[in-house]
């Protein structure tokens, strides 16, 4: 591969390693600089959440589609929520994973961790506790039940696989290969997108062409990843974590997995009381369908996480700066998409969503349109907590924001005023408590680190 390529794809090198060229880069980190690492990243965001899309475009197909987008609905955020505690194992192997001994105990750390995880799925998937469970928290008949168990159990495989997967985008990200994490996401993407047309076409039932495809797209990811570290990876220059400690690990990632499964449990929170709604399906399809559009655009913020625990907390002034313009434009995508005839192209002619459906998502999509300020105004603090390994904050923002939802939701659902559209509007303030408690959290933080930097 050319050296101008591999600059171009990867974006700069870490400070104290070789540049590409052979020599250490000497220039202050710029904006242009923080583009060449983060147009990566939010390129791989947004193409891992077009599956998502295709995902609804083909269940959009099947007969009965209204009931097959509800019931995916309700199981892939039940599967979320477990598969939300590894959400954070790319950047704790970015944090971490700095030496021989940090990355081994990191990594045995992280199998361990998904295969508690994968018991406990499996114990959700094939016990009748598990299907009661699932069934008095959702108020599903059992046909329906029925139904979501059947995904249920062809997703826990994937506990285990994206474990390792997102370790080792973690690697990759450290050493700002974020060219090539968007190259082996594409390849993951196509995957997902021939299998399902592929199962589909051939009649194969929803379930095992939905959770299969995926299954089949995260083994080839991983095999790729496999062979993208063992070629080019390379430890930083300067080891760190040599002495690491699983206290250590367990200290980091308890808080990042609280946190990444109370944002999974916020949809389930939502669609468990408005399932107890009239006209409980078509909301629950419509929220689904406008909250995976929304994502698309989520995501790309969410890269910031990658971004401050990769840079640090120097040069404040420009990351910010950074983050404003990279949400102006973010926000301006989605209200161009939201209030023009390109909403009516994604949801009714790319998706094949169409009736009260599709008025419905329309409306969910515009008032998302509020998200992506929200998100970089918290992980901007998620990621100063990060660098910091104070993320205990980040779990309390968390907790919030799920009990915000669920007071809310619960009170509009006994005056009869819970529905799709309030429904939204009550996740969106969910967030906004979240950012304001972790902004609480780091400024403390931040003072009480300052003021013993001062006394030192």
């Amino acid at each position: 591969m050319s050296a101008g390529f591999t600059a171009w794809i990867d974006g700069p090198p870490r400070p104290g390693d070789p540049g590409r060229n052979g020599q250490c880069p000497v220039e202050s980190i710029m904006l242009r600089e923080y583009w060449r690492f983060y147009w990566p990243l939010a390129l791989t965001g947004g193409v891992m959440v077009l599956s998502g899309q295709f995902q609804n475009g083909v269940l959009a197909r099947y007969p009965e589609a209204v009931t097959e987008l509800a019931v995916y609905a309700i199981a892939s955020s039940t599967f979320g929520l477990l598969h939300a505690a590894v959400g954070f194992v790319s950047q704790m192997a970015n944090v971490f994973a700095r030496s021989v001994t940090g990355t081994a105990k990191t990594l045995r750390f992280v199998m361990a961790v998904s295969a508690v995880i994968t018991v406990l799925m499996l114990m959700l998937a094939f016990t009748p506790a598990g299907a009661m469970l699932v069934g008095a928290v959702y108020d599903i008949d059992s046909a329906i039940l029925e139904r979501v168990t059947d995904y249920l159990k062809l997703f826990a495989p994937l506990m285990v696989i994206d474990g390792l997967r997102q370790f080792q985008l973690g690697l990759l990200v450290q050493c700002r290969m974020t060219g090539r994490v968007t190259i082996l996401n594409i390849i993951q993407l196509t995957t997902i997108i021939v299998c399902l047309v592929s199962a589909f076409s051939a009649g194969v039932s929803a379930p095992l062409a939905l959770v299969g495809s995926q299954i089949m797209a995260s083994l080839v990811h991983l095999m790729l990843l496999t062979i993208v570290i063992k070629r080019d990876y390379q430890l930083p220059r300067t080891p760190e974590h040599e002495n690491l400690r699983y206290r250590e690990l367990l200290a980091f990632f308890a808080p990042v997995a609280t946190t990444g499964i109370m944002f999974a449990i916020s949809r389930p929170v939502l669609y468990a009381l408005i399932a107890r709604t009239p006209d409980a399906i078509v909301s629950i399809a419509a929220m689904r369908v406008g909250f995976d559009v929304a994502t698309l655009f989520q995501v790309t913020a969410n890269q910031f996480r990658h971004f401050f625990v990769t840079f640090g907390d120097s040069d404040l002034r420009e990351k910010r700066l950074f983050m404003v313009i990279i949400g102006a434009g973010i926000t301006g995508a989605m209200l161009l998409i939201s209030m023009t005839p390109l909403s009516d192209v994604i949801l009714a002619d790319w998706i094949g969503i169409k009736g009260e459906v599709l008025v419905k998502a329309h409306v969910v999509l515009m008032l998302m349109c509020l998200l992506p300020g929200l998100i970089l105004w918290r992980n901007y603090y998620h990621g100063l907590l990060m660098v910091a390994r104070k993320t205990n904050g980040m779990a309390v923002g968390g907790m919030s924001r799920v009990l915000g939802i669920y007071v809310m939701a619960q009170l509009l659902y006994l005056v009869d005023a819970l529905d799709y559209l309030t429904g939204t509007i009550i996740l969106l303030l969910g967030f906004l408590v979240e950012a304001s408690i972790v902004t609480v959290f780091c400024r403390s933080i931040r003072r009480t680190n300052f003021r013993s930097d001062v006394v030192s």
